[in-house]
């Protein structure tokens, strides 16, 4: 990752210091006047603190929303324990002021610090809120949501080598927001999603109260485990259940060209990867008219030589492509592609400020014919084209029924795509790209509805309407039926509307409160 620049700092500072709000209204004076009783001065941030501006886009992880137009909170609270959170939600309720929480920050549309339209809010960051407690002979534990993947990943290893936890590839992704909508991986076909080995929770709900699963009861429990962050309290940590992992595993990266047969080798991938052996995961990425092959394979090279011969040999692996290592440094060198970094650098917290980005999301349930792919290739040609991530679904994730987590894009699926574009200065050409590449792949994809990942969240599909103080059910739909399916999206209304029926935690996607006819 590259640290901030300090000439960029002092433009950021420049540009936030200048444009952060005030208090507007009496309400939230008395907010802020309320949380000063509970929580010490130096861990709430206000506009006019010194360090409101570092603070405020410390974990922010794409400049798009550090522009003059964001809609900026009246303050950070930098919870350092479970009662800073119960005190904001306590303070919140009374005045009026409504609550974003922030684990890490990655989420695509800055909704955790950020609002769309206008309105007087308050940020919770969790990030000092990130221990990690391994409890070795249970296999088991403890996480709090402020941590990143790559501090849970560390703190394992370091307890355990030969334990890890299934869980995303890129290492700055905050625990809280990663396990809140499935938790994607290069282990889910092993082991299923994060959500799928998460035990217990530790969750302030809309009354302030803290809760455990027992406390809080199963279907809460349920609708936490994927169903999208900021709609049903602020959980505080995580209880998960810790995988063996062999001592050695083995990566590859493979690169082809259209002229290497990267389109037949796309297309063989789709029916193949979610049926390879579990140990076993090879993930695309496309950019460039080139395909990237990525795999994580739980075993040796020469356990994983006789599969891809026999079974992928279009890709001509050999032994000078295997990469033999802990899985600790396979975490590592799948993000990077690097195998020379510290392990240390899975704990640095820190990212660019320099590219803007715009992410969608896809999945397939049959597979795109080769003239197909011959059609797609040549979207990723030129200076503003963007990129696509491939991941395969099969095995374990696919064996668990579509309602057992609000995640349901299970046993029909063969892979999600994720369409990103990036871009620094004017970003039309790249936002141009995305939004005409995606039109162009909806005859491919998933259709009635366009099925979609809650945590490559995604705008564009939907935004909810308040009618009455709370959220419309029916606004909801459009965007909920995509990612959660419509059985779901119903029992998360449901239990919304059991859990927090006033709406109190709500953002421009957070699931909406249904109170079924009696």
């Amino acid at each position: 990752m590259v640290v901030f620049a300090k000439a960029a700092l002092a433009l950021l500072a420049c540009v936030l210091c200048c444009y952060a709000p005030t208090p507007s209204s009496a309400a939230a004076a008395d907010f802020l006047r309320c949380l000063s009783a509970s929580v010490p001065s130096q861990l709430v941030f206000t506009p006019g603190s010194p360090s409101f501006t570092s603070v405020l886009a410390s974990s922010v992880r794409n400049p798009r929303f550090l522009t003059l137009g964001t809609v900026r909170p009246l303050c950070v609270v930098a919870a350092a324990n479970a009662s800073h959170v119960q005190a904001a939600v306590l303070c919140g309720r009374r005045h009026g002021v409504r609550l974003r929480v922030r684990s890490g920050g990655h989420d695509y549309e800055g909704l955790s610090y950020r609002s769309v339209r206008p309105e007087e809010f308050a940020v919770v960051d969790l990030a000092g809120l990130r221990d990690v407690r391994v409890d070795r002979a249970a296999a088991a534990a403890w996480v709090g949501s402020g941590a990143t993947v790559g501090e849970l990943y560390y703190a394992v290893a370091a307890a355990d080598p030969q334990l890890a936890f299934p869980a995303g590839v890129c290492p700055i992704i905050g625990v809280g927001g990663h396990f809140s909508g499935g938790g994607i991986g290069m282990m889910m076909r092993k082991h299923g999603l994060s959500v799928d080995n998460v035990l217990d929770a530790t969750l302030v709900d809309a009354s302030g109260r803290m809760l455990d699963r027992k406390a809080m009861g199963e279907d809460l429990f349920w609708a936490i485990r994927g169903g999208g962050g900021g709609s049903f309290g602020v959980v505080l940590s995580w209880k998960v259940r810790l995988v063996r992992v062999p001592p050695r595993v083995t990566a590859f990266t493979i690169q082809k060209t259209v002229a290497q047969g990267a389109i037949d080798a796309v297309t063989k991938w789709q029916t193949l990867a979610p049926a390879l052996p579990e140990e076993l995961t090879i993930r695309v990425i496309i950019q460039n008219q080139q395909a990237r092959f990525q795999s994580l394979y739980l075993g040796t090279c020469d356990q994983l030589l006789p599969v891809m011969s026999s079974r992928f040999p279009e890709l001509g692996m050999s032994r000078a492509d295997c990469r033999e290592m802990s899985w600790l440094q396979s975490a590592l060198y799948i993000n990077t592609g690097s195998t020379g970094q510290p392990l240390e650098a899975l704990l640095n917290r820190t990212t660019s400020l320099s590219t803007f980005t715009k992410n969608k999301s896809d999945y397939v349930k049959q597979a795109i014919t080769r003239e197909s792919w011959q059609k797609i290739f040549p979207w990723f040609n030129g200076p503003s084209a963007g990129l696509i991530i491939l991941e395969p679904h099969g095995g374990q994730v696919s064996r668990i029924a579509d309602g057992d987590t609000p995640y349901p894009h299970r046993s029909s699926v063969l892979y999600n795509i994720q369409h990103i574009a990036f871009w620094s200065g004017d970003g039309t050409a790249a936002t141009t790209w995305i939004n005409g590449f995606y039109s162009f792949m909806g005859q491919f994809v998933t259709k009635d509805p366009r099925a979609a990942y809650v945590n490559y969240r995604d705008l564009d599909i939907g935004q909810n309407a308040v009618v009455g103080g709370v959220t419309s059910y029916d606004s909801g739909r459009v965007w909920g039926e995509k990612y959660f399916g419509a059985a779901n999206l119903k029992r998360l209304a449901i239990t919304k509307g059991k859990t927090d029926p006033g709406d109190y935690f709500r953002n421009e996607q957070s699931v909406p409160p249904l109170v079924p006819n009696k």
